[in-house]
């Protein structure tokens, strides 16, 4: 288990801010046999919570073949430190001091110029700032340190997760570049994000260790130690949690990293990837086996590798066939849809006999599902919503503890009687679109929702295909507060006949405190009236209620 490191002096003397020095000697290395952190024994109570979508065992996932992404490497784990204390205090070669574009001592790491003095501050002003997610280097001053470094966090919103991730990315990879290009070996980073720009504390972490563990594998033999800071409580809890998914020391650390780590955990140099701004070139069903440019079963290269000289005939060779599926026959498109549609109403359709809706139609294409998606996406964004907005059936919420984004739905709100079914699928869709381009989750409030199935099955497979395939592959999970009867014997039909894919994604929660391991509480905006029935179902049994905040604690 972590404790702190007992803290002596260089050469038995203060420096002359009167901090006492730490050598790397005296911080616990990661692979030290005393620095376990146990999965088996951790506090139920803190944010590492198991997914009930994941399978039950490590042996079983080694068993279906699956690599890590992240292998142990007894080298690499030599060189990483985890310590509780101000980067300043450690004698290494550079620190790293997270600022702001002006590098004001004001907006500067706490306590960094206090150790420095003021010959820092003073330099930092001839520097001309710095960029997001750019680095600078200074010297250190009245610090241990030979060098400082400092960098530019990004702000965070929802909205451009994605962005804020790459930056955030772009920081560390900056400050590495610095530290080799002045021929240093050991550097000390504090967590290069600040409260009042809103990044959450764990998706932080996570950009921050896989960046380190990506160049480490790449640069392991020009660095010799890097040393994680951590300052509070809860940022060393969370280091000490996920640094075993990135930087494993055993085999069984290894099989736990598969079930834990997120999905998406970045590219070759730990930098979020979208898929959608790559081109995969695959070669026709019938195309020639004797070019052996076109041998590879899928390529995926960037915008910028792809040559604009190429004759029409080779790249001919690497159309899709899932692209030229899109602009076959118009003639021949719209027979399949006429036969499609005479087939559906020709059928018995028992769902629909016992009023479940039109569940029963024939499955769509992938180009089919993207031609809806089109349009539908082509009406929301020319449309007005905002009485279906001011309804709160459907909004945006934070993000989960894995910090994937969520989207919250009431369904004491959604009123059958007073929708407008076309517009509403149109709103959903114009919600839902910047969520489902990276994995997301979904928080249904059934809390005091009507018994009748509203909306009907036939509805929900249709919103389901108009979302399309990517939607059916980002989601993570549907977390269900207060479910009924009926609404899992809904759910059970929703798996039958709609999709047993996502459906099977549904955990069933019934008491607030639940769903508050898998979303924060602070990143949930939650009606009134679902902890009113929170309480009336549970009795308020184990917890307390703010009226003034509506924040929930445990009953001491």
């Amino acid at each position: 288990m972590y404790r702190p490191v007992p803290i002596t002096t260089r050469g038995g003397e203060p420096t002359d801010s009167g901090d006492p020095v730490v050598t790397l000697d005296q911080v616990p290395r990661w692979s030290n046999a005393e620095f376990r952190y146990a999965y088996e024994n951790a506090d139920p109570t803190n944010s590492c919570f198991p997914d009930p979508l994941a399978s039950a065992s490590g042996s079983e996932c080694n068993a279906s073949g699956m690599v890590s992404k992240f292998p142990m490497d007894h080298e690499i784990n030599s060189k990483i430190y985890l310590w509780r204390g101000d980067p300043w205090n450690l004698e290494v070669d550079a620190v790293v001091n997270s600022t702001n574009e002006n590098l004001d001592e004001a907006h500067s790491s706490p306590g960094l110029h206090a150790s420095a003095g003021p010959g820092l501050a003073e330099e930092c002003t001839t520097l001309g700032g710095c960029r997001t997610g750019m680095a600078k280097v200074t010297n250190a001053y009245d610090l241990p340190a030979r060098k400082v470094i400092h960098t530019v966090g990004p702000k965070y919103a929802v909205k451009y997760h994605t962005a804020a991730e790459n930056a955030l990315s772009h920081c560390y990879r900056s400050c590495f570049e610095l530290l080799i290009e002045d021929g240093l070996k050991s550097i000390a980073m504090g967590c290069i994000y600040t409260e009042a720009k809103s990044y959450p504390r764990e998706p932080a972490a996570h950009v921050a260790i896989r960046t380190v563990r990506r160049f480490s594998e790449k640069q392991k033999d020009k660095v010799e130690a890097i040393v994680f800071c951590t300052t509070t409580s809860q940022d060393t809890e969370i280091y000490k949690r996920l640094l075993p998914l990135y930087f494993p020391r055993d085999k069984h650390e290894e099989e736990v990293a598969l079930l834990k780590l997120p999905a998406d955990v970045g590219d070759e140099n730990g930098e979020t990837t979208i898929d959608e701004r790559k081109i995969r070139i695959k070669p026709l069903p019938n195309a020639k086996k004797s070019n052996p440019r076109i041998s590879q079963a899928s390529v995926d290269l960037s915008v910028s590798n792809v040559g604009l000289t190429r004759s029409s005939s080779y790249l001919d060779a690497f159309l899709d066939p899932a692209f030229m599926s899109l602009i076959k026959d118009p003639d021949q498109r719209r027979r399949e849809q006429w036969e499609k549609t005479a087939q559906a109403q020709t059928s018995w359709n028992f769902f629909k006999m016992f009023g479940y809706g039109d569940v029963a139609g024939p499955p769509l294409s992938a180009a089919e599902e993207y031609s809806l998606h089109s349009r539908y996406l082509t009406k929301a964004n020319t449309l007005n919503f905002s009485e279906i907005a001011e309804m709160k059936i459907v909004y945006r919420g934070g993000v989960d503890s894995e910090g994937r984004p969520v989207m919250v739905i009431v369904g004491a709100h959604f009123l059958l009687r007073c929708l407008d079914l076309e517009r509403f699928i149109i709103h959903v869709v114009k919600e839902f679109e910047p969520l489902i381009q990276k994995p997301y989750s979904i928080v249904y409030f059934h809390s005091a929702a009507t018994l009748q199935m509203q909306p009907d099955l036939g509805l929900m497979k249709r919103i389901q295909q108009i979302l399309g395939r990517k939607h059916q592959h980002n989601l993570h999970a549907i977390y269900v507060l207060h479910p009924t009867f009926g609404l899992k014997s809904a759910v059970f039909g929703l798996q039958l006949c709609v999709d047993n894919v996502v459906w099977k994604k549904v955990v069933y929660v019934d008491r607030l405190l639940q769903l508050f391991r898998y979303v924060p509480r602070e990143q949930l905006t939650i009606p009134d009236f679902v902890f009113q029935h929170d309480l009336e179902v549970n009795g308020g049994k184990g917890l307390i209620v703010d009226p003034r905040t509506k924040y929930v604690y445990q009953r001491p």
